[in-house]
């Protein structure tokens, strides 16, 4: 009988352990409540990782506006007009024609008159701040509605 005993307790010690070994891994309301959480963080930083990035993007469609503005001065300068000879406004150089030259975001565009021009940053795709615009005088502008002319600017 002490033999037979013995022989039982091997064998639930043995089992025992077996389940203590099974243990150790993660059950799945651990993982789903990891998943749970990763995605939480994703819906919170994807959006403010994409909004970081067209800001990034305004900020050459802005400083291309600049160049653009001072393109079109030394053409004044040069020329006495903002049109060419032939009556149209004149054509951007390449590197100005789109922004960031390396990957376009932005299409830039000159409407003008004699004595007068806009500048126009067109987005490829959708931005909350829309058509970005510099004129003549200097004055800055932009197209749509949310954010004031200041906050796109910046």
């Amino acid at each position: 009988m002490d033999n037979n005993s013995n022989r039982f307790m091997t064998q639930f010690d043995f089992k025992h352990r077996l389940r203590q070994l099974r243990v150790q891994g993660f059950t799945l309301i651990e993982l789903m409540i990891v998943v749970a959480i990763i995605g939480i963080l994703a819906a919170v930083a994807l959006p403010s990782y994409q909004e970081s990035i067209k800001r990034g993007d305004r900020a050459s469609a802005r400083a291309a506006l600049l160049e653009s503005q001072q393109f079109l001065e030394r053409f004044y300068a040069v020329n006495n007009a903002y049109l060419t000879s032939g009556g149209a406004a004149p054509t951007l150089p390449v590197r100005l024609q789109k922004a960031p030259t390396e990957s376009p975001r932005y299409n830039l565009s000159v409407s003008a008159t004699t004595n007068t021009y806009t500048v126009t940053a067109t987005p490829i795709s959708t931005d909350r701040c829309a058509n970005l615009t510099i004129v003549h005088t200097g004055a800055k502008g932009r197209t749509g509605v949310g954010p004031t002319i200041a906050e796109c600017w910046k």
